[in-house]
């Protein structure tokens, strides 16, 4: 795995994560018990900070950064598709980060919130607690379901479950 220090800055990642070969963890990043993190995912902690709770999955070619001084925060179980870009921003427990989407400087999305995939998060919104926001920019246009928890829950058990597998089942062939 590519994991650097850079400067006086250095990752600390829990021993029971993954972090794929192909991922970079550079600088001031703090990953919790159980992440995912896939291939080609950029997680930069040079200029500010990167902190992410337990048991959350930031998929392939993803990448999250902090402006100079501050902190980009994802909380624990939260699911970030493949290739969105997460600035800057914060991130409640239980959120999900549909594909491709963009969460801007300043942004926080709430608890069991969803964002849709190809969303943009403007800079400074706040997108509440158990709503589903989609567009670009972003607007909440309903609540998370009960079901919709259900089905994301499983979800984010697959990819605590795909962790454990890939840190012992995962080899390169050639």
């Amino acid at each position: 795995m590519a994991i650097y220090r850079f400067e006086d800055r250095v990752p600390r990642i829990d021993n029971s994560s993954y972090i794929h070969e192909l991922a970079a963890i550079i600088g001031d990043v703090t990953v919790g018990k159980s992440c995912f993190v896939g291939a080609g995912a950029v997680v930069r902690g040079d200029y500010g900070s990167i902190k992410i709770g337990d048991r959350t999955s930031i998929q392939e070619n993803s990448v999250i950064h902090a402006r100079e001084g501050e902190t980009c925060e994802l909380g624990s179980d939260v699911q970030v598709g493949h290739g969105s870009v997460l600035h800057n921003c914060t991130v409640e427990d239980y959120a999900v980060i549909g594909l491709g989407s963009r969460i801007c400087d300043y942004a926080k999305i709430g608890l069991w919130t969803i964002i849709g995939e190809g969303a943009t998060v403007s800079s400074s919104s706040v997108i509440p607690d158990g709503k589903v926001a989609v567009g670009v920019p972003a607007k909440v246009i309903r609540d998370v379901t009960d079901e919709e928890k259900k089905l994301w829950g499983h979800y984010k058990e697959k990819y605590a479950e795909l962790c454990r597998r890939y840190r012992t089942g995962l080899g390169r062939i050639e």
